[in-house]
């Protein structure tokens, strides 16, 4: 039966086809969606299918989990960053080739960025890509009660297609079947794919900005499919989603040819794995040339003509990164020298004097402290109030804000960015410039403003002339 269904989802892709995603979404945080989404994406890969996979909202870890048990980059789509017109390009280039598109939702499904409308959420999304939704309910302590909420998920909004329901967490055989008769004797909802057993094998362990990384440590995501497998009717989920495409082909980015290469150095170990895969995409578009390097263990390469700095961990590995001395004094160096250095997040800390009094780049006079509780969560839009290495004053884009730091910044250092939440709060003023450095807490999605890729290698380019 397995081998017969491959071979139906393969002759069902066809050339210049591209298909709509199957959405796993879930009333609320900590249903079990990646522990379901990791067990997918293993599984369909035993089956020889390549599987586009893509993550709702801003997360940077989930997607790096994703990549490594399907060997595919995982996209971030987000509706309140990018805008549909993004999403959908972004959506559409990461299903190339792929034989079944998977997209992790975010939070429960209609959560976003408003409480009125769907607006930067999971349904959001799906809409837009006209997907169909596997909803992943904890059935956790309740039986038929569980089928009156899925009925009221599945009537909220009428514009959603659902594939089916997985019951997760489920205690027992007679769970189980109480379960399937709640959901069976309910008119108008859809069926149930499967049931996932309570199993603390295939929990991933935490820390305060979520999952331990992908890039930290190799997992091992077989279990999270051999669950699946035992669990799940997957050959009937494939036949629901095989046969669905998108009606759109994908934009295909430009390219600048690359004359005089723009060589920009970008940090990419586990302290600094936080970083959006179409942001290094725009960049290579407009023409750069791409040097990875790892903080904690090189020197910045030679020859380069700006730096970018993403955000990560880099608390977690203070010791090694204080020790690799070459590398923070070429920094500093680099700084004064007035090389364009963009640093996010992270990165902005690496360039403090010192975080938790380990001494580090000290390009900012400021000292950078952990707290034992959130600073700052949330979407931003950022207006910016100077020039800038990524974009001239009155330059508007969007991104995210997550970290457990903060940093005594003096006065005297420069601010180039105006930050506002969603909906207009004013959150003061960030973005900290030093010569050619620009450095923020907040994540920018190039998405959200095309522009800043091609305005961060014209400006090294300019440099470089």
């Amino acid at each position: 039966m397995a081998e017969r269904k491959r071979r139906e989802v393969r002759n069902e892709k066809r050339e210049g086809s591209w298909p709509s995603p199957l959405v796993i979404a879930a009333p609320a945080s900590g249903s079990g969606k990646t522990t379901l989404v990791l067990g997918l994406l293993t599984a369909l890969k035993r089956r020889g299918l390549k599987v586009a996979p893509f993550k709702v909202g801003p997360d940077f870890i989930d997607p790096g989990h994703h990549g490594a048990a399907c060997g595919q980059v995982s996209r971030n789509l987000d509706g309140w960053m990018c805008g549909e017109q993004v999403v959908r390009e972004n959506y559409l280039r990461g299903c190339a080739g792929a034989h079944i598109a998977l997209v992790e939702g975010v939070m429960g499904l209609f959560d976003g960025a408003s409480g009125d409308s769907d607006e930067g959420s999971t349904a959001e999304i799906s809409r837009w890509l006209n997907g169909q939704i596997l909803l992943v309910v904890d059935a956790r302590s309740q039986a038929r009660s569980a089928a009156a909420l899925v009925k009221g998920f599945v009537d909220f909004d009428p514009r959603l297609r659902f594939a089916g329901v997985i019951f997760n967490r489920v205690g027992s055989e007679r769970h189980r079947e109480l379960l399937e008769q709640a959901l069976c004797s309910t008119p108008g909802l859809p069926p149930l794919l499967g049931c996932l057993p309570r199993n603390d094998q295939v929990n991933l362990s935490e820390r305060h900005l979520g999952l331990i990384t992908a890039e930290e440590a190799s997992f091992d995501y077989s279990a999270h499919a051999d669950l699946v497998e035992q669990s799940l009717d997957l050959d009937l989920l494939l036949a629901a989603v095989s046969g669905e495409t998108a009606e759109q082909s994908p934009q295909i980015m430009s390219f600048v040819e690359k004359v005089v290469p723009i060589r920009i150095a970008v940090a990419r170990d586990p302290a600094f794995c936080f970083c959006y895969p179409e942001n290094l995409e725009r960049l290579e578009a407009a023409g750069a040339e791409l040097i990875f390097f790892s903080p904690l263990q090189e020197d910045i390469p030679q020859n380069i003509d700006g730096l970018y700095l993403p955000g990560g961990y880099p608390e977690l590995y203070l010791d090694r990164l204080a020790a690799n001395i070459t590398m923070l004094e070429r920094l500093r160096a680099l700084a004064e020298t007035g090389l364009p250095i963009y640093a996010e997040c992270g990165g902005l800390l690496m360039l403090c004097e010192g975080l938790n009094n380990q001494i580090l780049a000290g390009i900012f006079p400021a000292q950078a402290k952990l707290l034992s509780k959130r600073k700052a969560l949330g979407y931003r839009e950022v207006t910016f109030k100077t020039d800038t290495p990524i974009g001239p004053r009155g330059t508007v884009a969007r991104g995210h804000e997550f970290h457990y730091s903060e940093i005594e910044m003096p006065v005297a250092v420069g601010r180039s960015y105006s930050l506002s939440r969603k909906g207009g709060a004013d959150l003061g003023s960030e973005g900290f410039r030093y010569k050619n450095v620009l450095a923020s807490y907040v994540h920018l999605h190039f998405g959200s403003n095309p522009q800043l890729a091609v305005n961060f290698v014209q400006f090294c380019k300019s440099l470089k002339n």
